[in-house]
């Protein structure tokens, strides 16, 4: 993944010579590749005391770096159904029927 968005980068560069706007693509796509595009090993090398940062961090589809990161994305989850069923009953109640 990252030499695909360095080619991307180096060409996106060459074509800015003639069009500056490409310069500027290429900054964007370096930079949501250094915050997005990272794969969590370089996450996990961040210490214990950020799992909790590190684990809201992470995106939807990520596995956590930890247990507590997990436990905190869970627990997390689990505050937000539940806020969810009080703030709409009618809502979750058709929702539960038509799951059952």
């Amino acid at each position: 993944m990252g030499t695909i968005v360095i080619s991307g980068t180096v060409v996106l560069v060459v074509f800015g010579f003639g069009n500056h706007v490409w310069w500027l693509a290429a900054v964007a796509v370096l930079f949501l590749y250094l915050q997005y595009g990272r794969d969590s090993s370089s996450s996990s090398s961040s210490s214990a005391s950020s799992s909790s940062a590190a684990g809201s961090s992470s995106g939807g589809g990520a596995t956590p770096s930890s247990y507590r990161a997990y436990r905190d994305r869970r627990d997390k989850q689990a505050k937000w159904e539940r806020r969810y069923q009080r703030e709409r009953p009618l809502e979750s109640r058709r929702q539960a029927r038509e799951k059952s």
